[in-house]
């Protein structure tokens, strides 16, 4: 299996890399499970370290039921953030870097302190949360025309591409940010709109969630780390010349222009 997983780590990042689509791994590989597909994930992730990127923080996906019927999952996906994958507010960025792209909205967490799985739980995190911000994750698929399963997902690194990130850090007292709301926009055109009960009823559960998913694999969320906890809404695909705003209230607007 060590064989395997180096082989279809290499396939996918050489994918990224050149920006072309792959057969679905579970097509190919019915023997992979999770545990596997998360292996895969680590020794791409590991191999990128090794090129000098640095791990930047973690993220959550397919939290909201949108999102797990577009794509026919039953439970969350999840990734590594690299610091090659962070976009400044208000940046162009060309849709030539990516295979398939789609865009949404999430609410940031920027952790103050640790947070240790098994039994995490969404007062943990909002106690170790010292931000939230606004963010939108620019998400990619490696497999051919998203025709993806959990494992082929986990594979891909959460199917992430990068992270466009907001200027506006807010403190979490005298938020509900179950009910905080966000619109999204697409060449100032309203294409969706959600809240915080989207990411699995409140997108610090999501964050809980994942510590204690990540626990398994013996991987905790770090101090100073960028925790993405999933969607608001379902994605939306872009092309060239779309821009992209995201609006949370009092949170904030980050938007991201492709060229």
């Amino acid at each position: 299996m060590k064989t395997l997983v180096e082989s279809i780590a290499h396939e996918l990042l050489d994918a990224e890399n050149h920006q072309y689509s792959i057969a679905p791994l579970t097509q190919r590989y019915s023997e992979l499970n999770v545990a596997d597909a998360y292996r895969i994930q680590l020794e791409v992730i590991d191999k990128k370290i090794k090129e000098g990127q640095e791990v930047i923080g973690k993220k959550v996906g397919l939290t909201s039921a949108a999102m797990q019927q577009m794509l026919g999952v039953n439970e969350p996906d999840y990734g590594h953030l690299l610091n090659d994958m962070k976009i400044a507010d208000g940046e162009t960025v060309k849709i030539a870097e990516f295979i398939s792209p789609k865009v949404e909205a999430e609410i940031g967490f920027i952790l103050d302190h640790d947070l240790v799985g098994p039994n995490v739980n969404y007062l943990d995190v909002l106690m170790a949360t010292k931000y939230v911000v606004p963010t939108i994750e620019i998400i990619d698929s490696r497999i051919t025309d998203w025709k993806i399963k959990l494992v082929d997902t986990v594979a891909d690194n959460g199917s992430s591409a990068r992270v466009v990130v907001g200027t506006k850090l807010t403190t979490i007292e005298g938020l509900d940010l179950r009910t905080q709301g966000m619109v999204l926009y697409k060449n100032e055109e309203l294409v969706a709109t959600g809240s915080g009960t989207a990411a699995l009823g409140h997108p610090a559960q999501a964050v809980a969630w994942l510590a204690n998913k990540l626990h398994e694999f013996g991987i905790h969320l770090k101090a100073g780390e960028l925790i993405l906890p999933g969607a608001l809404s379902g994605a939306i695909a872009v092309n060239a010349g779309d821009t992209i705003t995201a609006k949370f209230g009092p949170l904030g607007t980050v938007s991201v222009t492709f060229e």
